[in-house]
C-alpha cells in the first residue's frame, strides 16, 4: 500500500502542476488549444493517481470519462465529475492534430472560452482527487 500511496503523490502533483500551467495559459490570454489540452491531461492524471491509491497497478488509457466511472463504482463522489470528464475527453486529439478537426488547425480553432470552460471542469476534478486522496491518507 505504501508503494501505491508514493506513486498516486507523483501523479498527483504533476496534475497540479499541469493546473497551475492552465491558470497561466488562461491569464495570459494564449494558446488556448495547449492550455485545453493540459487541462485534459491534468485531469487525467489527477484521476489516475486515485486509482493507483486504490491499489491499481497499471492504469492505462487516457479517457477522463472511463476513468471516473470506474471510480465511481469505487467511490460515489467521483460521480458527479462524469460531465466534466466527459467534456475535458474532448481535448484530447483535437487540440493537438489538424485532421482531428473538419477544417483549420487547433491553434485556430480553439479560444479563451474553450479554455475557460476546461479550466473550470478540470479545476473541479483535481479538487475532488486531492479530497479523496486526503482521505484516503487519514
Amino acid at each position: 500500500m505504501k508503494e501505491a500511496r508514493r506513486e498516486a503523490g507523483r501523479w498527483i502533483l504533476q496534475a497540479e502542476d499541469d493546473l497551475r500551467f492552465v491558470q497561466w495559459v488562461q491569464r495570459e490570454g494564449v494558446f488556448f488549444d495547449k492550455g485545453c489540452f493540459l487541462a485534459q491531461q491534468a485531469g487525467e492524471k489527477a484521476l489516475k493517481a486515485c486509482l493507483y491509491a486504490l491499489g491499481e497497478r497499471r492504469v492505462i488509457g487516457h479517457s477522463l470519462f472511463e476513468m471516473t466511472l470506474r471510480l465511481a463504482e469505487r467511490e460515489a463522489r467521483f460521480g458527479s465529475l462524469v460531465d466534466e470528464a466527459r467534456r475535458l475527453d474532448r481535448y484530447y486529439i483535437t487540440t493537438r492534430y489538424p485532421n482531428g478537426l473538419p477544417g483549420g488547425s487547433p491553434f485556430q480553432a480553439y479560444r479563451s472560452d474553450d479554455l475557460e470552460s476546461a479550466a473550470a471542469d478540470v479545476t473541479k476534478i483535481v479538487a475532488a482527487s486531492l479530497r479523496f486522496l486526503g482521505d484516503l491518507a487519514e
